[in-house]
C-alpha cells in the first residue's frame, strides 16, 4: 500500500488545518457551543465554501468525487479542533446513505443542497433496545396507498435536532432481529407525527431522541428496497467507522502535544517535570499508542473501499479495537500527567478525553469489535475457516 499523499491530498490538508488554526481554537470552540443550534453556522458556510462538504459525492451531483483517504484528511484535520459542526452526521452517515443507495432523483434533489450548506441531514439507526446491533429494528413502517406510515423511536440521533430531514431505518417484514426487512426512509423534520427532544451529549455536541407515529413517508423518500436496505446501512457503518478512526487520531495528536507541552513547562522540586524519567516514560507510551491508531485509522481508510465485505470489515474492526483502546491509554496519560487541572472545564484536554471516549462507544465499542473480529476468524484472511465474502453485521 502507498500511504504517500498525493499533491491534491497535500493541499487538502494544508487548506484544512489552516483553516482550524485560523478559526477554531478552543475559546473559538466555547463561543461556538454557546451558539442557539450548539455550533457555528458561519464554519458550517465556510466548509461548504472550502468544498468540504461536497467532498465525497460525485461530480455529477455537484461533488469532488473524494474517497476515504480525503475523508481521513478532513477528519483527522476536524479531530485536532474538536469541532462540533454536524460534519460527521450530515456529510459521512447519512451522506453516505445517499451515496450508496438513493436513486438518481433523489441524489439529484438532495445532495446538491447538501453540498451547499443548504441542508443538514441525519441518520437514526439506533433504538432503546438495539446498542450495537444496526439489524435490531423494531421501528415499524407499513405500507399505506402510494406511501408508508412509519411508527416508532430513535434514541442518540446525532444532530438530529438541527436536522432538515433524517433518513431513518424501519421494518417492513420479518422479526426485529432480523437483517432481511429493513427499509430507510427520507422524513421531513417538520413531519406531522415527528416529536425530538434534544440533549447535549458528554462531549460537547447536540443529538436527539426521535419519536415517529405514523408519519406518512411518500413512495418517492424511500431510499432503494424497502426491505434490503441493511447491506447500505452496513457498509455505511464501515465507513463511518474509518472516518471516527480518523477524528480519534486528531485528539490523540492534539492530547500528546498539550500534554508534551504541559511537560516542558509545569515546574516542580525546582524542575520542568518533563525532567524526570517516570514522565517521560509515559510521554512515550502515548506516542506509541499514537502511531499505532494512526496507522491503523490508514490501514481502515485504505480499505474501506475494499468490494470484499468480509475483508472490510475485517480492516475497520480491528482499527476500531486500536483506536477504543488507545482512546483510554492515551487519555488517561494525558489528565494524570496533567494533575487536576486536566479535568477543568476551562482546559482543552478533559475536553479531547470526553470526545474520543464517545468515539470509543460510537458504533461499538472496542470490546463489540473485538467479537466482531473474532468471528470473522481475526485479521488476517480466514477463509479457511469457512468465512464467506457476504456483509457482516454489526452485532
Amino acid at each position: 500500500m502507498d500511504f504517500d499523499l498525493s499533491e491534491e491530498q497535500r493541499l487538502l490538508k494544508d487548506s484544512v488545518e489552516r483553516l482550524m488554526v485560523e478559526s477554531y481554537g478552543f475559546d473559538h470552540r466555547r463561543k461556538y457551543q454557546n451558539e442557539k443550534v450548539g455550533f457555528s453556522e458561519t464554519m458550517w458556510t465556510r466548509y461548504a465554501e472550502l468544498g468540504l462538504l461536497a467532498l465525497p459525492f460525485s461530480e455529477a451531483h455537484g461533488g469532488f468525487g473524494g474517497g476515504a483517504v480525503e475523508m481521513m484528511i478532513i477528519m483527522e484535520s476536524f479531530g485536532q479542533a474538536l469541532i462540533l459542526e454536524p460534519y460527521f452526521a450530515t456529510v459521512v452517515l447519512a451522506g453516505g446513505i445517499l451515496r450508496h443507495g438513493a436513486n438518481e432523483a433523489q441524489k439529484t434533489k438532495l445532495i446538491p443542497a447538501l453540498a451547499q450548506g443548504r441542508m443538514k441531514l441525519a441518520f437514526g439507526y439506533t433504538e432503546p433496545q438495539s446498542r450495537y446491533d444496526l439489524f435490531q429494528v423494531e421501528t415499524q413502517a407499513k405500507k399505506d396507498r402510494d406511501g408508508w406510515l412509519i411508527s416508532g423511536a430513535k434514541g442518540l440521533v446525532l444532530h438530529g435536532d438541527t436536522a432538515d430531514k433524517i433518513i431513518v431505518s424501519a421494518r417492513t417484514a420479518g422479526g426485529p432481529r432480523e437483517q432481511d426487512g429493513i427499509g430507510l426512509f427520507i422524513v421531513d423534520a417538520a413531519a406531522p407525527g415527528l416529536m425530538r427532544r434534544r440533549y447535549r451529549t458528554q462531549d460537547g455536541l447536540h443529538a436527539a431522541e426521535i419519536s415517529l407515529e405514523n408519519v406518512r413517508v411518500e413512495s418517492t423518500d424511500v431510499i432503494g428496497d424497502p426491505a434490503g436496505a441493511f447491506p447500505v446501512i452496513s457498509q455505511v457503518a464501515d465507513e463511518a467507522v474509518a472516518a471516527v478512526c480518523a477524528e480519534a487520531v486528531g485528539c490523540f495528536a492534539k492530547m500528546q502535544s498539550i500534554t508534551l507541552d504541559y511537560l516542558k513547562t509545569r515546574q516542580q522540586f525546582g524542575k520542568t517535570i518533563g525532567s524526570f524519567q517516570v514522565l517521560q516514560h509515559r510521554a512515550v507510551d502515548m506516542f506509541v499508542e499514537l502511531e499505532q491508531s494512526r496507522s491503523m485509522a490508514m490501514y481502515a481508510a485504505m480499505m474501506v473501499a475494499e468490494k470484499d465485505a468480509t475483508q472490510r470489515a475485517r480492516a475497520v474492526s480491528a482499527a476500531k479495537v486500536q483506536i477504543g483502546q488507545s482512546a483510554k491509554l492515551i487519555g488517561q496519560q494525558s489528565i494524570q500527567l496533567h494533575g487536576g487541572v486536566g479535568m477543568t472545564m476551562e482546559y482543552s484536554v478533559g475536553h479531547y478525553f470526553k470526545r474520543v471516549t464517545m468515539i470509543d462507544t460510537l458504533l461499538g465499542d472496542a470490546d463489540h469489535h473485538v467479537r466482531r473480529l473474532a468471528s470473522l476468524g481475526g485479521l488476517i484472511d480466514g477463509q479457511e475457516n469457512g468465512t464467506q465474502s457476504e456483509e457482516v453485521p454489526h452485532g
